[in-house]
């Protein structure tokens, strides 16, 4: 499985966002401001938007899904319980998964943003895809939430998984590095080399990097064991 960009450019009026690399099978992360293009690559590279030039090549990708920032964007059920089954899903286990067990008869906008986003991505983190597209999987979810979240994302074993995000404080498992800056995405490479050139690194990071205690990965753990080295 494999995702080529090749020279590939989306242009809006004034704004742009331009886009050269190979995504393989693993985790990948790709980290931008406010504003720089991040959903609008998330939608070219799902196949739901065309580039304005160049080309997306994709190989033995034949089972894709992208995840919006928005959860309410992909609701279908009248029902929270009927929101589950609409995924070929069981609402017992997701709906326990999510903590949302006394919730099950209710519309499901009429849920908080939070339980919403946890219902969304508690369906959407069962399932196998061959790439998986999360669009800022990590807001309106608590602390709590974000961590179960990376949990469940860094156990995924098969496929293309890519987050963009701007999130600071917690992330999954990573096994490469990306972002965007000045309007085009840059490759920072596999961890934990790619830490040292990451401009969008959590001040966290930046300050072990400093001490010469570099982490081996993102998650709470590999940043706690390397704050601990000594």
């Amino acid at each position: 499985m494999r995702i080529d960009l090749d020279a590939v450019r989306v242009v809006r009026d004034s704004w742009s966002v331009s886009a050269t690399g190979t995504f393989t099978e693993g985790i990948h992360l790709i980290s931008g401001d406010v504003g720089s293009g991040k959903t609008t690559l998330a939608r070219v590279i799902a196949g739901l938007s065309p580039p304005t030039s160049g080309a997306i090549r994709r190989e033995d990708i034949t089972h894709p899904m992208i995840s919006f920032q928005f959860p309410e964007h992909h609701v279908t059920g009248s029902t929270v319980s009927e929101e589950c089954s609409s995924w070929g899903l069981d609402p017992t286990v997701i709906l326990k998964q999510a903590s949302l067990q006394e919730k099950a008869g209710l519309s499901p906008l009429r849920l908080s943003r939070g339980e919403l986003k946890r219902l969304h991505l508690a369906c959407v983190l069962s399932q196998e895809y061959d790439l998986l597209v999360l669009d800022e999987p990590f807001s309106s979810l608590d602390c709590k939430e974000k961590a179960r979240a990376c949990t469940t994302i860094s156990g995924r074993a098969r496929g293309i998984t890519i987050i963009f995000t701007h999130e600071q404080s917690q992330f999954p498992r990573v096994d490469m590095l990306w972002e965007i800056v000045d309007g085009s995405l840059h490759c920072r490479g596999n961890l934990p080399d790619a830490l040292r050139t990451w401009e969008h690194a959590p001040e966290i990071v930046r300050a072990l990097i400093r001490r010469g205690k570099e982490p081996a990965n993102l998650t709470r753990q590999d940043i706690r064991e390397a704050a601990c080295r000594t």
